[in-house]
């Protein structure tokens, strides 16, 4: 029943981590915070490309800019200003992180300043925002604007298809030179990656930062999106140089800036100005500038360094395999403890492995599936528990008949059950013990009162063979067998068995002197052997009795039967010779013996046990 449940158990957990992985994700929350975790420690140890430069729209030059160019978002020909300074220390190129989406209505003159500025310039990029797909119908006809765009097509590409697209369109469309920057979000809501190339109907959209890239010849790598490997700490990552102080340095005649700054730089233009709201939700916090995003795809494409997400075969096959070992492991009667202890080992281990994994470009997804792993893990170790319980009831139930009930507690203890304690070899003293002269008291009662009589008797024996620690084997008619040395070993069985035989003889004359006259043929022979027994549990499944056999059993049995007008007690010579120091004994001769071709020593001991000397 246990195996059964445990098996079902790791089904559906296998099941749920199958459907989970690659269905709902609905955990896939926890397994992003771990993963950003990791990323943001090591990212603030690494170092950005160092030819990559953001000029910052920031707080001081929105607050400097003011008299010259007013609130934002200030005239065009501002920017015009900073191109001429820029194109004149030749960068490798310079990409906007501003919309150029709405002419300037009031100042036209602005915007054609900078439509000048950028005549014969060839490095210039500038963004565009993929919008709402169910507006493509109203878009832009790709097959007309593919070179501008830098659409590729495909093939199958539709000749009519169109996009919504939000365009640079204060310039002419062959000054484009754009690419989309649409930040890809997770379900969580925090972006980690960013699009390489948008397939639309057939043609080919470029990301801003693949335009670039294609253009300057860097390698793109397969596949639609980037996940971005981030370096630095926020605010503190690329290079960074203020708007105004760039713009005021180009406008003076003696510059104080360095000539060559620029050089074969890639220029990033954009705000972190928390005012202009151009920030996003990352890995590397929740106000993240948007210029330092496409910062990172640049510097993450020149360098070839993005992160790499292991496959979900991996990740499912991972949580497969630890429900699989841990149910090999409950199978084979693994500890509860050792095999938690176990899976602990190995959680820290993958953690760590994910960790280490993170400068090496990968994503290693390991806490689902410790999450399954866990969750399989307490399924088994309640269904051990429970298994266990049902074990110990069993046990109880059992050995609470033959065992008096500290020994019982001792056994469970020890974590002893039914079938750890079968088919054992011990060193035993077996003891018989049968009423004589039964037959003419049973005369002289009713059955009623001889049964209760032969109850009270046998409990006042049973009580002494608990009492010396012994095991009550079985009640063979008005016959008592108990035997010492299992299931607990007692390397003081002879002598425990001797003196409970010693108070089973003061029992019996006490109990006749209960009895009056009517008892004066009620007498017992008691006999004893030591020697090696098989004990377990024997007999069918509905009812099993924990007994010894062996000739050890069989030669007590046969001394108790001499024990008729002998001695009250006989022991065998083996017996004697285990406790001979503790009890004097006399010698009542030798007996031949049904079964043993050479005649049986008995002894009948006489003095009781020393003080202290019996358990």
């Amino acid at each position: 029943m246990a195996n059964r449940s445990l098996n079902a158990a790791a089904l559906l957990l296998a099941a749920l981590a199958l459907l989970e992985l690659g269905l709902l994700h609905l955990g896939s929350g926890l397994e992003h915070r771990l993963s950003d975790a990791f990323v943001r420690a090591q990212a603030g140890l690494l170092k950005p490309d160092a030819d990559i430069v953001i000029v910052d729209i920031d707080e001081s030059s929105l607050a400097r800019m003011q008299e010259e160019a007013g609130s934002w978002p200030w005239p065009r020909a501002v920017h015009a200003d900073l191109l001429a300074g820029l194109e004149a220390q030749q960068p490798a190129a310079i990409v906007f992180d501003l919309l150029f989406a709405e002419a300037d209505r009031f100042r036209p003159e602005s915007d054609q300043a900078f439509v000048d500025s950028l005549q014969g310039v060839a490095n210039v990029y500038f963004p565009m925002l993929r919008l709402d797909a169910a507006d493509d119908a109203r878009g832009v006809p790709l097959r007309e604007f593919a070179p501008a765009l830098g659409a590729l097509k495909q093939t199958g590409a539709r000749e009519d298809a169109r996009a919504m697209l939000l365009l640079p369109t204060v310039l002419p469309p062959a000054l484009w030179r754009t690419g989309v920057v649409n930040f890809l979000e997770d379900d969580d809501g925090v972006g980690r990656r960013y699009p390489l190339r948008m397939n639309l109907q057939g043609w080919e959209l470029p990301s801003l930062p693949a335009r670039v890239a294609r253009d300057l010849g860097w390698p793109l790598p397969p596949g639609e999106e980037l996940q971005l490997h981030w370096r630095g700490r926020p605010g503190a990552s690329f290079e960074h140089v203020s708007y105004a102080d760039l713009h005021e340095d180009f406008l003076r005649r003696e510059r104080r800036r360095p000539a060559g700054e620029f050089r074969g730089r890639v220029v990033v233009i954009g705000t972190a100005a928390s005012g202009l709201r151009d920030l996003r939700v990352t890995p590397m916090g929740s106000l993240y500038p948007g210029v330092e995003i496409l910062a990172t795809a640049l510097d993450n494409l020149k360098n070839q360094r993005q992160m790499q997400r292991a496959p979900l075969a991996a990740t499912v096959a991972l949580s497969w395999l630890l429900i699989a070992l841990l149910w090999l492991a409950f199978r084979l009667r693994g500890h509860a403890l050792g095999v938690g202890l176990g899976l602990s080992l190995v959680s820290a281990g993958l953690i760590w492995l994910a960790w280490a994994a993170v400068p090496r470009l990968w994503l290693l997804p390991v806490l689902l599936p410790l999450v399954f792993a866990w969750a399989f893990y307490f399924t088994g170790a309640l269904l051990e528990y429970l298994r266990e319980r049902r074990a110990r009831r069993q046990a109880v139930q059992m050995f609470g008949r033959f065992l008096n009930p500290v020994v019982v507690n001792k056994l469970m203890e020890r974590g002893e059950t039914v079938e750890s304690l079968s088919g054992k070899h011990h060193q035993l003293s077996v003891l018989f013990s049968d009423i004589r002269g039964f037959t003419s008291l049973s005369e002289t009662r009713p059955p009623q009162e001889i049964v209760e009589l032969l109850n009270r008797y046998f409990s006042k024996q049973v009580a002494i063979v608990f009492r010396h620690g012994g095991t009550l084997d079985k009640f063979i008619g008005d016959c008592i067998m108990a035997f010492w040395g299992a299931p607990i070993p007692d390397e003081r069985h002879a002598q425990n068995a001797v003196a409970c035989a010693l108070d089973m003889q003061k029992a019996l004359l006490e109990f006749r002197q209960e009895l009056g006259a009517a008892a004066v043929d009620f007498d017992v022979g008691i006999g004893i052997h030591s020697g090696a027994a098989v004990v377990g549990f024997i007999g069918a499944e509905q009812k099993l009795e924990y007994t010894a056999i062996g000739d050890t059993v069989n030669l007590a049995s046969r001394v108790e039967g001499l024990t008729k007008g002998v001695a009250r007690i006989l022991v065998s010579s083996e017996t004697m010779a285990l406790c001979a120091k503790q009890f004097r004994f006399v010698s009542r001769g030798s007996f031949k013996v049904k079964g043993r071709a050479q005649e049986v020593q008995l002894y009948e001991p006489e003095s009781e046990p020393e003080q202290g000397e019996t358990s």
